[in-house]
């Protein structure tokens, strides 16, 4: 089976407007069988985005309609491709309560889900840790240092491991290592091969999977995958399923750099 688990729309208020006809056309031509749309769900109400555009999740009109399309498409193209409706759902510090109340809406309407962390708290305010090199290194001047920086990802992804989000909560754990998108660009080397391995087991524990995802491979300042090959072993002595994503966003960039990592990891 060959399956792309984190895929975006034309519902994404940060990405083309490539029709979902168009990913699903692709998809078939590569040869998968089993797709998931995993659109950035709304943020909390009480959550401000701090990205220029405050563009970082659907509102809850664009939710609805999103919805509909995938149904739509799910009807269409259900004797040629299994196709899941999905969300990825950010995990926001502070916000667990609003986000529970979100997922026990609308989880039961979902077939797929991903649990990220983009958004840290950093001092006394949020930051889009991923949005651009000039954020990071804002948010690394925050914290300390750059190893402060990434020690806050990683206590944040393990909160989000822990936290009560109800019935519904996703079960895959997004770009475990996204705090990696500009590693090459700040240019110190960070050895943060424990708290890798410690998020991993808490993982474990959980029963959890991961979002083994490609985009880092594009990114000019990461050029590896979200978590890095070199941690798969790790991930799967622990028993921890790695769920393919390219994380696309718009029709061309859809399953790039599969075959980096195809029979490399244990691709679920």
């Amino acid at each position: 089976m060959k399956r792309d688990a984190h895929i975006h729309s034309p519902y994404c208020p940060h990405g083309t407007k490539d029709a979902l006809k168009s990913y699903v056309e692709k998809a078939l031509a590569s040869g998968f069988t089993d797709i998931s749309f995993t659109e950035h769900a709304p943020l909390p109400s009480s959550f401000e985005d701090t990205t220029p555009d405050k563009d970082s999740g659907m509102d809850m009109p664009t939710l609805s309609a999103y919805l509909e399309a995938v149904a739509d498409v799910k009807a269409i193209y259900k004797k040629d491709i299994t196709i899941r409706t999905g969300l990825e759902v950010d995990f926001i510090e502070g916000c667990e309560n609003e986000t529970r109340v979100f997922l026990d809406e609308f989880g039961p309407m979902l077939d797929d889900s991903i649990l990220s962390v983009h958004f840290l708290k950093v001092g006394n305010k949020y930051i889009c840790i991923d949005f651009s090199k000039d954020a990071f290194m804002e948010a690394a001047q925050i914290a300390g240092s750059t190893s402060a920086l990434y020690d806050l990802y990683y206590d944040a992804v393990e909160l989000s491991i822990s936290a009560d989000l109800g019935l519904y909560k996703p079960t895959r754990i997004g770009h475990p290592t996204l705090i990696h998108k500009f590693q090459l660009d700040h240019g110190e080397k960070i050895d943060d091969r424990s708290r890798i391995e410690k998020m991993f087991r808490h993982i474990a524990a959980a029963g959890y999977e991961i979002d083994l995802n490609s985009a880092g491979f594009s990114k000019p300042g990461c050029q590896e995958s979200y978590p890095p090959q070199a941690y798969l072993p790790y991930a799967e002595a622990l028993g921890i399923p790695l769920v393919y994503g390219s994380d696309a966003h718009s029709v061309a960039g859809l399953h790039k750099h599969y075959e980096k990592l195809y029979n490399k990891s244990t691709i679920k």
